[in-house]
């Protein structure tokens, strides 16, 4: 990544370095830091004749043609868990301690406590052409698999495969990619997981929009 004061200068590097075969696209680094607008998060699909419905949690549902998704793109994100634990503890009974003469006497205390723990979700999410931001998020845990059938695992993550190829067979013009599945980021030590996750998926539709319409 290389950040330049005027289109112009970026629009000359660009075109070197293709002409070295190598693919290179600009875009407005304020694109990089735009907050992600509101994504239809799915919780079910329906696969019909040249089209998939999908449902959220609320029941209302997005139909998207066959030809509408640009790429399809599987990754992993960091989330953070708020969980309630429950402590037993040791604690000295002082009053029944003073009326036995100082002899000892101990009672079990109940603490609750809240830790936040960091958990891994894999994700799928589909994007039309027009815009970088997705059009269709699916979440490992927050998924109905039913339509799988007897395919259908014991396993969220073997599910999520699962899902992900049907949808490419579903939308057999997209784009693949599943390199955000690894340790996969670009360099940017000053960014949360978060920021990072969103920025690496924009700059991986940005490569497939300059690969699939060169100049």
């Amino acid at each position: 990544m290389a950040r330049y004061q005027t289109t112009q200068e970026a629009q000359a590097i660009i075109q070197s370095l293709n002409a070295l075969g190598i693919v290179a696209f600009m875009y407005k680094d304020s694109e990089r830091h735009k907050p992600s607008g509101g994504r239809f998060r799915a919780h079910s699909l329906k696969r019909e004749e040249g089209k998939v419905t999908f449902r959220d949690n609320r029941g209302i549902e997005r139909n998207v043609q066959a030809e509408d998704v640009f790429l399809i793109l599987q990754g992993t994100m960091q989330t953070h868990v708020e969980k309630e634990l429950t402590k037993t503890k040791m604690k000295l009974n002082v009053p029944i301690t003073l009326l036995t003469g100082g002899i000892p006497v101990w009672r079990r205390v109940k603490e609750k406590t809240r830790e936040v723990a960091v958990q891994s979700v894999c994700f799928i999410r589909l994007y039309e052409r027009s815009s970088m931001e997705p059009a269709i998020e699916i979440l490992q845990y927050n998924f109905d698999y039913s339509f799988l059938g007897q395919r259908m695992a014991s396993s969220s993550l073997a599910n999520l495969g699962a899902t992900a190829a049907e949808l490419r067979d579903a939308f057999p013009r997209a784009a693949f990619d599943d390199r955000l599945l690894k340790s996969f980021a670009a360099g940017m030590p000053s960014s949360s997981p978060e920021d990072s996750l969103e920025t690496n998926c924009r700059l991986i539709y940005l490569y497939y929009r300059a690969v699939s319409s060169p100049g």
